[in-house]
């Protein structure tokens, strides 16, 4: 068996066409555009390019996205009362914090501070316990992402058996929730965990988020697996690579994503999506 590549540029391209057509819908019922508005606080590169992609991506779009940067030393009060101010405007739908955070800023303090119904990043704790409630408003990114990636190749997840491994607040654990919402029987694995190869080997679909380049092992994958593979690392060689060992695990799996252009294209892909739904929603209509 060799696993089908899920491609994950072309069904962002996708959701992107989707939410084009809901931004011009918006903006022709309520006469302006939907509005997302970045914190990006330091000095952080990779930051500034991803938050530079969102700008970009956003305009094209059809949406306002504009980012707020901030010194390396701003004061935790100063991004907090940018926050407010963002919170208070009308023509704000969206809000998102760009981590990491300069370490003198504490992320959970700021991000608590977004207005829920303009968190676009679903990180909230408002927004993380209504999902656990199974009454989310808007979905964290890359989580709801791998749903989407599930659902354009076919795969329902209701009675199989989901590995995630990794429990961030950011993708472990919210995707855990959307798989529980789909009527999965979800196992979380992390660092602590013992015989990772055997709860590897008992998985219909595997979503490896951990952070840790090559963490499973090809061999390890069930026949017939779907992996979704979110980990962003790179090789003795500097070239990005997952938390799967990509080569020998697609000689096993059916379906599996790439790194890069997997898993990654779907984040921003989802992030406007959600910005559009948030400003339907505020307007008081549910999409």
């Amino acid at each position: 068996m060799t696993a089908q590549l899920i491609d994950g540029k072309a069904i962002a391209t996708r959701v992107q066409a989707e939410t084009q057509q809901r931004a011009a819908e918006f903006e022709t019922r309520f006469g302006r555009k939907v509005g997302l508005e970045v914190v990006l606080v330091g000095d952080d590169q990779a930051s500034h390019v991803y938050v530079r992609n969102k700008e970009r991506t956003s305009q094209a779009l059809g949406l306002r996205g504009l980012a707020h940067r901030l010194p390396a030393d701003s004061s935790q009060a100063k991004v907090v009362e940018l926050v407010r101010q963002l919170n208070g405007d009308p023509t704000v739908d969206a809000i998102l914090v760009q981590l990491p955070l300069p370490k003198q800023i504490d992320p959970s303090a700021v991000i608590d501070e977004i207005d829920a119904s303009k968190d676009v990043d679903g990180l909230t704790a408002v927004s993380a316990g209504l999902l656990a409630l199974g009454r989310p408003m808007l979905q964290p990114c890359t989580p709801v992402g791998c749903i989407r990636l599930l659902d354009e190749i076919g795969c329902d997840p209701s009675g199989k058996h989901a590995l995630v491994i990794g429990r961030s607040n950011l993708v472990g654990k919210p995707v855990a929730q959307l798989l529980l919402a789909r009527n999965a029987t979800v196992t979380m694995a992390h660092s602590r965990s013992r015989d990772l190869a055997g709860l590897v080997g008992q998985a219909d679909i595997l979503i490896a988020a951990a952070g840790k380049r090559d963490l499973v092992r090809g061999e390890w994958i069930k026949p017939g697996a779907v992996v979704l593979d979110v980990g962003t690392n790179r090789n003795d060689a500097g070239k990005l690579c997952g938390d799967v060992e990509f080569a020998a695990a697609k000689e096993r799996a059916s379906f599996i994503t790439p790194v890069p252009g997997g898993v990654g294209p779907m984040t921003i892909a989802m992030l406007l999506g959600n910005a559009v739904r948030a400003a339907f929603a505020r307007a008081g209509v549910i999409s």
